[in-house]
This record gives structure tokens, sequence and C-alpha cells, in this order.
């Protein structure tokens, strides 16, 4: 699999579709919410974004508005994805958003709702394990999350080769699919919120990491 730098700065804006042998995927984490800011987990506890999510989805919602010919807006159920989503497609031609379960956050079990910060030892290096161990209380292991989110991913790009389409998510499920994409990588470090990667893919399966973490929009007037 071939994979580029992640460094390179998000594609320009105003192209045509991407040629016919690729999906073009632009990967967007949802907006900041309460619990965000608080440094508690969600999971799959359906939070809304808060004033500064919504800022953060209209940043990016005007980000790709720049690019042309977005085709596709998939999204996570889950509020906080949904939101920002909706406020993407609204920028973009009033697109409708396809909700796709298995872009969900990962489910935490127990750990839902408690604060990263004072969680025990043994319940920190569970979750942050890269394994198939689960988390205790119905918790879904690394390994679950990475083949339900690869599988939609796959199943996304399959559908739209030559297109270019949007994908909002969470944090433990982009990490995942960066894990995939990057196989042979390092790891390139926190995933912020709206923050902006792209992949491409070719084929059946093979796939390139275009761009990653990207947040300049935010920081712009």
């Amino acid at each position: 699999m071939a994979v580029s730098s992640t460094s390179v700065s998000l594609p320009s804006c105003g192209r045509s579709h991407p040629d016919s042998d690729y999906a073009e995927i632009f990967v967007v984490r949802h907006g900041k919410t309460v619990w965000n800011s608080e440094g508690r987990i969600q999971g799959q506890v359906d939070i809304e974004l808060n004033e500064t999510g919504r800022k953060q989805a209209v940043a990016v919602a005007n980000r790709l508005s720049s690019e042309s010919n977005i085709s596709a807006i998939y999204s996570s159920d889950q509020l906080r994805a949904f939101e920002t989503a909706q406020m993407i497609a609204d920028k973009c031609g009033g697109l409708k958003v396809v909700k796709d379960l298995d872009l969900r956050e990962r489910h935490m079990g127990d750990l839902q709702g408690l604060i990263y910060r004072e969680l025990s030892k043994t319940a920190y290096e569970a979750l942050m394990s890269k394994d198939d161990r689960e988390l205790p209380g119905g918790g879904e292991s690394f390994i679950q999350v990475f083949e339900r989110c690869k599988s939609a991913l796959l199943r996304i790009g399959r559908k739209h080769k030559g297109e270019r389409v949007v994908v909002v998510t969470h944090g433990a499920c982009i990490e995942t699919l960066y894990k995939w994409a990057n196989a042979e990588g390092s790891y390139a470090g926190k995933i912020e919120n709206a923050s902006v990667a792209v992949f491409h893919l070719y084929g059946e399966d093979n796939w390139a990491l275009k761009m990653w973490g990207d947040v300049s929009h935010l920081t712009q007037n």
C-alpha cells in the first residue's frame, strides 16, 4: 500500500472530480462538545456540540465548500457528528447527509462518562491498548472498532470511485483508519476536533493517506 507524507497541505480548491480510478474521501472529526472540554469519555453517549464546536463546524464547512464537486456526505448518527455533517452539507449545496451506524464512536463500556485523568491504571491501559482486548461493560476493543470503521470507509469508497465525498466521524474511528492506511508509519498525534484527513481508495482496498490532521481552517479569520 502506497502512503504519502502526512505533512502535505489540503488539496487545492476548485478542482474537478478526482481520477476515475480512485475515490477521494475527506474524513472529518466532529466539532467540540462540553464533554471534550471536560476531558470526559463520551463513547456512544449522545452529546451535542457546544458553542465552540458549532463555530468549528462552520469553519470546516466553509473550508470544504471550496472543494468542487463533493457528491455525498456520510456521517455517524451520533448528534455531535451529524450536526457537524449537516453544517457541511448546507454549505455544499444542500446535500443530504447519509447516516452510517458503522461510523459511530467506539463504545467505551463502563468508562463512558468518566474523566480521562481519573481513570485507574488498569482502565487506562485497557483503553489505550491496540489489540482485541474489550473494555469492561460491553466496550469495544480497538480491533473491533478498526474492523467496523474500515468496513464503512471501504463501502463508501467503492461506491464513489471517481468522486469526492465527505465522511464525518469520531476520534477513535479516525485513529484506526490512520493506523490502517499508515500501517508502517508512526502515529501522527492528537486528532483535533474539526480536523480533516484525506484518503484515496484505489481498486478494492488499496489506500493512500494524502493528508492528516489539518486544522488550518480553524485559525483563519
